[in-house]
């Protein structure tokens, strides 16, 4: 068996102590705000969930969430208990900018904990569409959700919510309010032309069995006649 030598034991204590921070840096990397969609297809309206987590580090409550929004033409948020949320409207432009989410007295997102913040919108038509968000606690921190992807196209510390929008509108799709445009009337198929050899024929048929109901009826007068 061959002991460690002094040198050797602290090579492996180092080796163990930068493994150990890698592992504690790298597992909160999943809690920052992740946004899903309904059927993320340009132009139409689709429902967005912004899913946040609580990550203070002292205990504090997520207490406002602040969504900016890719100038929507469109947007109406979900009723959230013990929420409020507020729509930044830009009336001149006709387009919503962002919409801001504060809890009430008491009410707030522990370390523990997540929440979903809902939000329909009209989709841009777009291939992506980005959502910077900024997460406020209860004890003054603010947190900025707003950097894109780094070059190399790995995650950043504090990436933006992105949507991919894929898929093309399709007929009847919904509009700005949610109903759908209906069909155009269907047209009823024209009758099918008969052709101009079977008129004929029908013609003479016709013709042809009113004469003989003629001739049948003079017969019978004849026979009549001579009974009498």
């Amino acid at each position: 068996m061959h002991l460690l030598t002094g040198a050797s034991s602290r090579a492996l204590l180092t080796t163990a102590a930068v493994a150990i921070t890698g592992v504690l840096t790298a597992a909160p990397a999943w809690a920052h705000v992740h946004l899903d969609a309904e059927n993320p297809t340009p132009g139409t309206t689709s429902v967005l969930t912004f899913k946040v987590p609580g990550e203070s580090d002292t205990g504090a409550l997520t207490t406002q969430l602040k969504v900016d929004l890719p100038d929507l033409t469109s947007a109406r948020t979900e009723v959230m208990p013990g929420w409020t949320a507020k729509l930044d409207r830009d009336t001149a432009a006709g387009t919503v900018r962002s919409v801001t989410w504060t809890a009430a007295p008491g009410v707030g997102i522990s370390p523990e904990q997540f929440a979903l913040f809902r939000v329909s919108v009209k989709l841009p038509n777009s291939d992506t569409a980005t959502f910077p968000a900024t997460q406020t606690y209860s004890d003054g921190t603010v947190v900025h959700w707003d950097q894109a992807p780094l070059p190399d196209g790995s995650e950043p510390e504090h990436p933006a919510p992105q949507l991919a929008l894929t898929g093309t509108p399709p007929e009847g799709a919904h509009t700005e309010h949610g109903t759908e445009t209906p069909p155009a009337p269907s047209q009823p198929a024209p009758a099918a032309a008969q052709p101009a050899g079977a008129a004929d024929n029908s013609a003479r048929w016709l013709a042809g069995g009113a004469l003989v109901l003629a001739a049948v009826g003079v017969v019978v007068g004849l026979l009549s006649r001579r009974r009498s």
